[in-house]
């Protein structure tokens, strides 16, 4: 091994700082990359992540600070300085035209738009001997819309390769694969290393840190307040870094499992009071058609949702009547009304209680005292009070705002919880979960709709998995390992039922 210095890391930031009106989203950040590592990019909603790396991709201009790439200044905010210096990012939400082939969708962006001739022959060479080198394999012709989602991320990462990225930024890389399609990409990872790739992993699930960074970079309301080896690190640590405070797990309690509380007919899902159902599965497979369908916004093909042995009838404000509580996965859009204040949205779905109206007029104190107590149960941070928009809120305190309004306001029989905790830090993620479980152990039955695995498994007493709309006969727990869920969300294996959700 050399005595001599250690390598020109390919990336220096000095001093980042970019600022949005009063808000520092990054503060003084100074970060260095080297040839052959993988730096893990940590931090709560809202610590400075994303603005970071669009800062180094040339989306946003830093207001202080300076980028190098290969010991170069790299110009500010533009792209296609940032594609031409070697940087590539693979966003969680793929841009890819479905209706395109593989090779199409490579080359997009890459020839004048009134280029006389196309270089697909080199074009497709370059694409090949790519995937040959990092273990990449895709068919050129195939229609992207064709493809499984591990192969949608291939092409991703190729696009990138092909334009001769050596510096890749993955976020959220694994958020929408099965667990084989994680180990393929890790595989994937390990190969890129090898060949000196230099690589940003932005993820909030702590084992893939782990298990694929050297070191781990730590992002807190837009610092950078820690960067560690990744050996010898710990989940707790982590944790505790990313919010400054130690984060407690949340707690599954013993309790008995009562009657059926629900049923959705023509489907395995039958719901006891006081169990976690889950229904696991790759993002796009009907999930979003089961949510409606039990929460009365739209009619499932075998008939309504039955709770306590009758049917529902086709109206969203019986079924809140009758204890069904939602937390919907779109809590900017569907979950809140933005322009509401706190007290409005806590109490839109129980204005006409008489609780809190009489005569048709609201009890406004009556409302806002229940609004102060939820808010202060369930910990929603406004900075403005009860008074603020809903907009002002970040993601985890405006999850913790519906939590609050579906668990709190009366006993909820049954709990409709899709993607309760997408893209929540780790903090408001513990918090979620504690709630959950403590409605169940208090006799509600909970749907818990997710793709997170480590979630299904840490709070489900049995799982079913969807895929193109049709669901596994339900299993305990104990029954599933790791590899027998990822090939159900796959569509292999566990066939035997289950009817189409969507209409």
């Amino acid at each position: 091994m050399s005595d001599g210095p250690p390598p020109a890391p390919v990336l220096r930031l000095r001093g980042i700082t970019k600022r949005f009106g009063s808000l520092t989203a990054n503060d003084g950040i100074s970060l260095e990359l080297a040839s052959g590592e993988v730096l893990a990019l940590l931090g709560e909603n809202g610590a400075g992540k994303s603005t970071l790396v669009s800062i180094l991709f040339g989306h946003y201009v830093a207001d202080e600070g300076t980028i190098e790439v290969h010991g170069r200044p790299l110009p500010p905010g533009q792209p296609k300085a940032a594609l031409a210096a070697g940087i590539g990012m693979v966003h969680q939400h793929f841009t890819l035209a479905d209706n395109l082939s593989v090779l199409d969708n490579v080359m997009l962006g890459t020839e004048p738009l009134l280029s006389p001739w196309s270089r697909r022959a080199a074009a497709r060479a370059r694409l090949a001997d790519a995937a040959a080198r990092f273990g990449l394999a895709v068919h050129a012709d195939a229609p992207v819309g064709t493809l499984s989602m591990g192969e949608r991320q291939r092409v991703e990462i190729l696009k990138a390769l092909v334009r001769g990225a050596r510096i890749l930024i993955l976020d959220e890389p694994t958020a929408v694969l099965t667990p084989q399609e994680s180990e393929a990409l890790f595989a994937t990872l390990a190969q890129m290393v090898r060949q000196g790739l230099a690589i940003i992993f932005i993820s909030h699930k702590l084992d893939e840190v782990l298990r694929v960074a050297q070191r781990i970079a730590v992002l807190r309301a837009g610092r950078l307040v820690a960067v560690r080896p990744a050996a010898g690190a710990d989940k707790a640590q982590l944790a505790e870094a990313m919010v400054g405070r130690r984060v407690a797990p949340a707690v599954k309690r013993a309790h008995a499992r009562g009657p059926v509380v629900a049923e959705l007919p023509g489907t395995p899902l039958v719901l006891h009071a006081g169990e976690i159902v889950a229904v696991a599965g790759v993002a796009g497979n009907g999930q979003q058609a089961l949510a409606e369908a039990l929460c009365g916004e739209r009619v499932a093909p075998g008939g309504a949702l039955r709770l306590a042995g009758a049917a529902l009838p086709p109206a969203p404000r019986e079924w809140v009547r009758a204890g069904v509580a939602r937390i919907p996965e779109d809590r900017q859009h569907v979950g809140a009304v933005g322009d509401f204040t706190l007290v409005e949205n806590l109490l839109l779905e129980r204005y006409a209680e008489p609780r809190f109206a009489r005569a048709g007029w609201q009890r406004r104190r009556a409302a806002r005292e229940a609004a102060h107590a939820l808010l202060e149960r369930y910990d929603v941070r406004s900075g403005g009070g009860a008074a603020t928009p809903a907009r002002m809120l970040s993601g985890g305190n405006l999850q913790k705002l519906i939590l609050g309004r579906a668990l709190g306001l009366g006993a909820a029989r049954l709990i409709v919880a899709n993607q309760p905790t997408w893209g929540l830090d780790v903090g408001a993620v513990a918090f979620v979960h504690q709630q959950l479980l403590d409605a169940a152990a208090a006799g509600s039955a909970v749907l818990l709709i997710s793709e997170d695995l480590d979630e299904v498994f840490a709070l489900a007493d049995r799982i079913t998995v969807i895929h193109q709309g049709r669901l596994t006969p339900l299993a305990p727990t104990s029954e599933w390992t790791l590899a027998a869920i990822g090939l159900a969300m796959a569509g292999s294996g566990h066939r035997r039922d289950g009817a189409a959700h969507a209409a």
